[in-house]
Order: structure tokens, then sequence, then C-alpha cells
């Protein structure tokens, strides 16, 4: 019976110590497999292209003196509808037009005593705004519009609210190419970067996606936008 009670003891401390060399050795290869599924890379991938954009707004602003208060109303008006019926002549419509209240500035009103000699009391700042999609309708009409100034008018064009806007709003549509052309440049850059060090490229890790950006290509070209965004992924690495 002893004999018996001391070979079982014998197996059981056998097994167990098989037991534990088997379980060492599979948690040491877990945390093999652990630090190697942890082994990653993060890369970034941009894409930039190249759009024109598809509204403008054009403010035109003109100037008008008069010592009458009526009589300056009276030529801001006629001063309108030169440039509204020039407008029109050149193919912009009229729901593109609008026209703001003029700014009337009383030059006597503004100086201290009331006495100093000016050569026009009251002053007229109008504002005349074109919005439209068409583009290019519009920018061939710009450099004509100078010709009214054989008719009297006098442009304001170094104020900053009488400054050229040209706006991109497709951005939604151009989003998803886009955000595909930056993660396969990012796929590239990684996979350089896993055959250099000798490695596998895996799945993707993580991902997140820049801020959209849009500007002017150039000062010369505002009407063509350059839109861009950033994508930076963290791919898993394996040998």
């Amino acid at each position: 019976m002893m004999t018996q009670s001391k070979t079982s003891a014998t197996i059981l401390g056998l097994l167990l110590f098989i037991g534990m060399a088997v379980l060492g050795v599979l948690l040491k290869q877990a945390i093999i497999e652990y630090k190697l599924l942890d082994r990653s890379v993060t890369v970034k991938g941009l894409a930039e292209n190249e759009y024109s954009a598809d509204v403008v707004i054009w403010p035109i602003q003109f100037t008008a003196a008069s010592n009458q208060l009526e009589d300056l109303y009276v030529e801001v008006e006629k001063q309108n509808k030169l440039i509204n019926d020039f407008l029109i002549s050149h193919s912009i419509k009229t729901d593109e037009i609008t026209i703001s209240a003029p700014m009337i500035t009383d030059k006597l009103a503004q100086q201290y005593g009331g006495n100093q000699a000016v050569e026009f009391r009251y002053t007229a700042l109008q504002t005349m705004t074109v919005y439209s999609s068409e583009i290019d309708t519009v920018r061939q009409v710009m450099p004509e519009i100078s010709q009214l100034g054989k008719q009297g008018i006098v442009f304001s064009q170094n104020n900053y609210d009488a400054q050229i806007e040209y706006i991109f709003t497709r951005l939604n549509d151009v989003k998803p190419q886009m955000i595909e052309q930056s993660t396969n440049n990012a796929r590239l850059v990684a996979e350089k970067f896993a055959t250099d060090s000798q490695s596998q490229l895996g799945k993707i890790k993580r991902a997140s996606q820049g801020q959209f950006s849009i500007t002017n290509r150039d000062k010369n070209n505002p009407h063509i936008k350059r839109v861009r965004v950033v994508s930076t992924i963290e791919y898993y690495l394996a040998d």
C-alpha cells in the first residue's frame, strides 16, 4: 500500500510538472504572439485636388456726391439702373442681382463746428451684388463694367467689403473620392515601411481623418480651389 501511494504521488507530481511546463510554454507563446500583434506603424496619407469654384459673389460698389440730398438719391437710382441694365445685357440674370440701401454721409455734420468748406456735403456709397453659379459668364463681365465709367459712374474697388469671393460648395461630393485617395496613399507608405523592415503589413488598427481645407490655388486664380485632406492610419505589422 505504501509503495502504491508513493507511485501515485510520483505520477501526480510528474503530471503536475508536465502541466505547468506546458502552461508555461503556452503562456510564453501567447505573450510572443501578443507582442507581435502589438507591433504597428503609423503613417499619413495626403489627398490634394483642384476644383473650379461653383459660386461667385461679386459686390459692385460705386460712389456719388451732391450738395442736395434729394439730388443724391436721384443720381444713385440713375446709376443703379445703368449698372443693372448693363449686367442684364451681358447675360446676368435678374434674380442674381441684389441692391442694398445706400450709405449716406453728411460731411458737414461730421466736422467740428460745421464751418469748414466742403465741395459736396452729401456722399453715397452704393453696393450692388451679383450672386451667381455662372462663373465664366460673370468673369467675362467683370473687366467690361469699367465701360460705365464713361457715363460718370465712379466705382470703389479698394474697399474690403467689395472683394470678390469664389466659393466651392461641392465638398460633400468629392469627400468619398478624396478619403479613398488619402487612404491608398497612406497604405503605399506603410507597405514601403513594412518591406524595408522585413515585415508584412496587416490590418488597420486605427484610423483618423483630418479636416478638409479649401484654399485658392494662387492669388491670380481665386476661382480655382485647392482641396486638401490628410488621413492618419495605424497598421499592424507581422513577421
